[in-house]
This record gives structure tokens, sequence and C-alpha cells, in this order.
């Protein structure tokens, strides 16, 4: 294994670390504010502002390994650049690198048309709009993709599409112009992976009803947010299916593990943030005549923070690795491990910073609370613990299997 980044990596982590200081940490609390005063569901203009310095100074869809429209790195390279940027909650977006975006730009870099680059790519990749991807359903266990009901049905020259999805992100934001939809195309298919298909759909089309915006633990993540959606006969044209006919489920995984690399090093990134303003509060605070950063609790939670951060991150540095030297279908394990391994780690991290802010780190003073939020959610999002825990003792069990003949 060889962790080591390269020259063009380590300049552009040293480039990033300076702008985060100088730009999108300050800006976060005016990001707040104009999200507020304009009503929530609305980009804050300072965004913009913020996007417009990243572009300038070449620090733009990083998240995208192909050179010729993205950063050119590879998932090892980018992996401390996503957790650079997840230590803020405003970054990821600043650099255009934010979710559902980057899943959606990678899989359309890589397999749409020229006709679907040139209509969603493009503006994509240079931030005017913004997408979302709609796959999770209410009335079934969405954590096994082949379970879904929402029907993609071919009419003449269109598909029509129905049914009701939730937990559709990015579909709130106003900048939103297409959905990446997943659906059942082919269900009496024998093979059950090759029932379902994608397909773009424009955010304006016929048919299309947000029913609510869904919180997690009160949090509504405005202006990008989760909705629950309902699809009534929205059609489109066949030129509007992405790959081919049948192959979404196949689009699904290519999508899910260069993502699942960038969620975990956003978390890490974010459990870091947490433990600094950890050891800057206990070192403020008196309690019972001593300061809280001479309290033996205090110290044993900052050591094991600091040995669970480094862990997780030297798993996802060699999931990385592992993907890009042998792909994804051979890190699969590892994959999931990182799935399993990095939101627990910030939960734990996390929830030791507001235990050490007492009552205002349940607060909405500091982004204690609201980040345990959003890693308590990464626990479900992009599959269940259990169904990565299930996947990695298959493929432990796999080895102890013989050999076919």
């Amino acid at each position: 294994m060889d962790f080591t980044l390269s020259p063009r990596a380590e300049a552009l982590q040293r480039q990033l670390l300076a702008f985060m200081e100088q730009h999108v940490y300050p800006a976060e609390d005016r990001f707040a504010a104009e999200l507020e005063a304009g009503g929530r569901w609305h980009e804050p203009p300072v965004m913009e502002a913020l996007k417009a310095l990243a572009k300038q100074a070449g620090l733009w869809n990083l998240c995208l390994p192909d050179d010729g429209r993205g950063g050119g790195l590879s998932n090892l390279d980018y992996a401390p650049l996503a957790e650079i940027m997840g230590r803020s909650p405003i970054a990821s977006e600043v650099f255009n690198c934010s979710p559902p975006d980057s899943g959606n730009m990678e899989i359309l870099a890589r397999y749409a048309s020229q006709a679907q680059k040139k209509r969603w790519l493009e503006p994509l990749m240079e931030g005017r709009i913004r997408s979302c991807f709609s796959m999770t359903e209410p009335g079934v266990a969405s954590s096994d993709a082949t379970n879904i009901e929402a029907q993609i049905v071919r009419d003449g020259d269109e598909y029509v599409i129905n049914g009701r999805k939730w937990w559709t992100s990015g579909i709130a934001d106003p900048r939103c112009a297409f959905i990446v939809f997943m659906g059942k195309s082919n269900p009496t298919n024998p093979d059950k992976y090759r029932q379902q298909s994608m397909v773009l759909i424009p955010r304006d089309a016929p048919g299309i009803t947000v029913l609510r915006n869904i919180t997690v633990f009160g949090y509504d993540d405005a202006p990008h947010g989760h909705s629950e959606v309902l699809y009534e006969n929205v059609r489109v044209p066949l030129d509007h299916i992405l790959l081919g006919e049948d192959r979404g489920f196949e689009l699904a995984q290519g999508r899910l593990g260069p993502g699942r690399i960038h969620h975990c090093m956003r978390l890490i990134g974010r459990a870091e943030r947490c433990l600094d303003l950890m050891c800057e509060r206990v070192g403020q605070r008196v309690a019972f005549g001593r300061p809280l950063a001479r309290q033996t609790v205090t110290l044993e939670r900052i050591a094991e923070s600091r040995v669970a951060i480094d862990q997780v991150r030297l798993l996802t540095l060699h999931a990385a690795w592992k993907m890009d030297t042998q792909g994804i279908k051979h890190a699969r394990k590892e994959i999931a491990m990182i799935k399993v391994a990095a939101p627990a780690m910030a939960c734990k991290v996390i929830d030791w910073a507001i235990q050490a802010h007492g009552a205002a780190g349940v607060s909405g003073d500091f982004m204690l609370a609201k980040s345990y939020a959003q890693a308590r959610g990464l626990r479900i999002a992009d599959g269940p613990d259990e169904v990565h825990r299930n996947q990695i003792g298959r493929l432990e069990l796999a080895r102890f299997q013989p050999a076919p003949h």
C-alpha cells in the first residue's frame, strides 16, 4: 500500500487549506444569516461569491476523475481534499463537489450521450444549475434497491414514469434543473439486477409534485433539502435514458463506490472540526474548581477521538487506494467497511464534543448538533450499516469456500 499523494494533489491540499481559512470559514455565519433572511429555500448570495473565487483559484470540480472535465485526480488524491471540505457545512458546494451533484456529474461524464452531456452535464459542471437523485421509496425497504416499485414504461417514443419517492435530496432547491430517476423498466426479468433503469427527467416536466420537505432530526438542510415526491404519468423521450434499458442497478453501484469514499472523508473532516471545538471548549471552562481540560474523562475522550479519527482515515485511504489500483469490484469489502466505520466514529466524536459543551452543545449556537444529525443520517443513507455488515461478512466467509473446479 502506498498512500503517497501526487505532487499536484499535495499542492491542491495546501491551496485548499488556505482558501478555507481565508474565505470559507469566515463566510459560514453570513451564509446562515442570508439563508434565514431570504426565506431558506434560495441560495444565499455569499455562495455565488465563494464559487466565483473558487473558480478563479482553480479549485473547481475536483471530485471528477476525468482530467478533461474535472480535477483528474485519483480517489486517493481526492480523499484528503474531501476531508478538508468536510470541515465546513458549506464548503463542498463552494467547489462544486457536493452531493448529489458530484455523483450525478460522474455518471453523466462516464455514461451519458453527447446530447445529454450538452444539456445537463455542462451547466452542472459550470455551477449554473443543480440536480437531484431519486431512488428511495417510502413503500418498500429501499436498503434493497431491487425492491423499488416505481415504474418506467415504454410508450411509443416516450417513457412514462409513475411512482412515489422520498429522500430525494436537492429537488427543493430552486436551481435544480433535472432529476436522475431510478425505476423498474423490466419487472419480469429473472435477473433481479436487470429490472431497473435510470432516466433523466427535467425538473419542470408535468406530473412532478413535491409533497413535502423532510427534516433530519428537525433540520431541513435548506436550500438543498430532502423531499417526498410524487411522479404521475411523467413523460420523457426515449433518448433521456442513461446507458440503456435495464442498466440502472449497474449505474447505481458505479455511482455509489466513489461517493462513499467522499462521504466518509467529509465525515472525517467534520469529526476533526468538532474535536477542535471540543479541545477549545474544555480549555476555557472550569467546573468544580478544575479546568475541564484537566478532568481525566475529558482527556480520555480527546485521546480516544484522536485514535478513532486516525484509524478511520487510514481505513478510508486504504479503500481509495484499492479502488484506484484494483477497481470498485475488488474494493467492495473495504468500501463497505468504511461506510460502517466512518459514521459510527463521527457520531461518537461529535457526541463527546456536544457533552463537553454542555447545554450549548445541543443548541444552534455551535455546529455540533446539526453535525451529529448529519453523521447519524449517514448510518442509513447510501446503504444502512446492516447491509454493509452483511456484505463484509459474506466476503469474509467466501475466503473459506472451496475454489470451484
